[in-house]
């Protein structure tokens, strides 16, 4: 059972969906008027999303996409709201009908959402009906970051990581979860390290598909891998963190873009499932229309462009790079298409308990949406050491 409390500030309150035919109207209406941009110069994605992808994704979105089966599918989950420091905090509370699965709390990125562990969620929880063993069961707590999806956006400056890993922590508590672990990827990989390093009395270990491993300059004598993470870094600031760069600095500006075009809040998330999945050079060899534009719908309809970028105007300095080790256990994925290959020497360096490194042969970025089978592998592999 939930752990339900009789102030109204602590309290756990079922929660959901419904989204207006308004909105939806609204949203047809922005689609039916579009002014595209001229066509790019190049024949790939190195200037962008493609002119003629853009326009096939939004068709699709505007003849084909139904929300309401999104909606319906979120709804049939059990979702709940419950107020952190002043802030309403959406999530999914799963529980394994297996009593002695062990708690995890799963915290998504940008530009994902709850969405990334749809696929993950049967299996986690009832690996008995997966084929997997019912001891490998998880209870899954898997919330809205502040300022995405159904949580509420923070009206003032200071929802930065070490005040979002600190609520995790209180709302675990809340659900009655004495001990529990904790598994991340992009944001949600910073905000399980800073979990990591607050040591809360709960915390058991944590595992993420995004090490933050990597130390402050300088770096000297550098071995084969940490020279080609380096390498890679360079490449990311070079031709893939523009994105990054204008969210940590004019996040409001941009977002008077993202708010008021739907097609501009698509494509700003779309070129991300191409340049960081491991789909091939398509993001629909990997993705259909709809998964794609379900997540994109939570970015839509909670008018979330800004108050999403905020979080890296608040904490993007310093989040993925490595100061301090990390007392707790710790399990780390890494996918070959990640935005770095963490070396498994840097790992060691920060997390002296190193209980699980795998380097896979495939996924990205987005691992549990990718690669939902092998995440869950993943997953069962390294927790059981503290089981």
């Amino acid at each position: 059972m939930l752990a339900q409390s009789e102030t109204a500030a602590t309290a756990v309150i079922p929660y959901r969906i419904r989204i207006s035919e308004r909105e939806i109207h609204d949203l047809h209406i922005r689609l039916d008027d579009i002014r595209w941009p001229n066509a790019e110069t190049v024949t790939d994605w190195s200037q962008g999303v493609p002119l003629a992808e853009m326009i096939k994704l939004v068709d699709y979105w505007r003849h084909k996409y139904d929300w309401r089966r999104c909606e319906a599918r979120l709804n049939s989950l059990p979702q709940f709201t419950t107020e952190l420091d002043g802030l309403d905090i959406y999530f999914l509370h799963i529980r394994s009908s297996n009593e002695q699965a062990l708690p995890m709390i799963l915290t998504h990125g940008w530009p994902g959402s709850v969405l990334e562990f749809l696929k993950v969620i049967g299996p986690l929880t009832e690996p008995q009906n997966f084929g997997g063993n019912a001891e490998d069961a998880f209870h899954l707590v898997i919330p809205a970051l502040p300022g995405y999806g159904f949580s509420d956006k923070p009206t003032a400056t200071d929802w930065n990581l070490s005040k979002i890993a600190s609520n995790w922590n209180t709302l675990m508590g809340r659900l009655g979860y004495t001990e529990y672990v904790a598994q991340g990827g992009d944001w949600g990989s910073a905000v399980t390290h800073t979990l990591a390093r607050q040591t809360p009395a709960g915390l058991k270990a944590i595992h993420t598909n995004l090490p933050v491993v990597m130390p402050p300059p300088p770096y000297e004598n550098l071995n084969a891998d940490e020279t080609a993470m380096l390498q890679a870094m360079g490449y990311y600031q070079r031709w893939e963190a523009g994105y990054s760069v204008q969210q940590m600095t004019r996040p409001q500006t941009l977002g008077y873009s993202l708010a008021d075009s739907p097609v501009g809040q698509a494509a700003w998330i779309f070129e991300k499932f191409l340049s960081w999945a491991d789909c091939q050079g398509n993001p629909l060899n990997l993705f259909t229309y709809d998964e794609l534009l379900d997540n994109i719908m939570l970015y839509w309809l909670n008018n979330s462009g800004a108050s999403s970028a905020r979080l890296y105007w608040e904490s993007f300095e310093g989040a993925f790079v490595a100061s301090d080790i990390v007392p707790v256990p710790c399990g780390y994925s890494v996918f070959p298409k990640e935005i770095y290959k963490a070396p498994r020497s840097w790992a060691e360096r920060f997390t002296p308990h190193l209980i699980h490194w795998n380097e896979l042969d495939r996924g990205g970025h987005f691992a549990a949406f990718e690669q939902p089978e092998l995440f869950v592998k993943e997953i069962r592999d390294c927790f059981r050491a503290v089981r």
